[in-house]
Order: C-alpha cells, then sequence, then structure tokens
C-alpha cells in the first residue's frame, strides 16, 4: 500500500523502491487538458497550483529517501496509450511488465 510512504502513491513497488502516481488532469492542471472553471475560477486556480507544488515537494522528500518516482497523466491510461505507458513502466524499471 502506498499509504506506508511519502505522499500515498496510487502504486507502490519496493523491489523497484519505485512510486507511482496517477495524477487527474483537471486536479494536477495537465498541459494538454487542464482548464480553469469559469465560476470561483481563483479558488481553482490556488488549488491546482497547490496540488502541483505538493506534487513537486513529495517528489523531492521520496527521491531524497532514495526513491523512484514516475507521475502518469490519467489520459496517459487510454487503451490507445498502452504501448508508451509500457514502455514508461520499462524504462523505469519494471522489467515484467
Amino acid at each position: 500500500r502506498g499509504s506506508e510512504i511519502t505522499g500515498r502513491p496510487d502504486f507502490v513497488f519496493h523491489q523497484f523502491k519505485l512510486a507511482v502516481f496517477v495524477d487527474g488532469c483537471f486536479w494536477h492542471g495537465c498541459p494538454k487538458h487542464a482548464t480553469t472553471p469559469k465560476t470561483n475560477a481563483a479558488f481553482w486556480l490556488a488549488k491546482i497550483t497547490g496540488n502541483q507544488a505538493r506534487d513537486r515537494r513529495v517528489n523531492r522528500l521520496l527521491r531524497a529517501q532514495g526513491w523512484r518516482v514516475l507521475r502518469i497523466w490519467e489520459h496517459e491510461l487510454a487503451r490507445k496509450r498502452a504501448p508508451q505507458l509500457v514502455a514508461r513502466l520499462r524504462r523505469a524499471g519494471l522489467t515484467s511488465v
């Protein structure tokens, strides 16, 4: 379970010391798909930039603890993107993918 290490990753591969996060395009400000709601825009901008700052902080903390970090955008989980995602996982050290 990811809750045992900093940042609560979505997937933890202890044997590879790899933490994988799946970031939602809206919540984490995907450069391809991010939108800012028209209502309460200042709130949402602060929320999303806060999420991004937390993501950077968590990445730094995990790396300082010897973990490798892989962040995947939710749109990368689409079936048509499976070959690219598998290639990224293999490059990250998951040889049995």
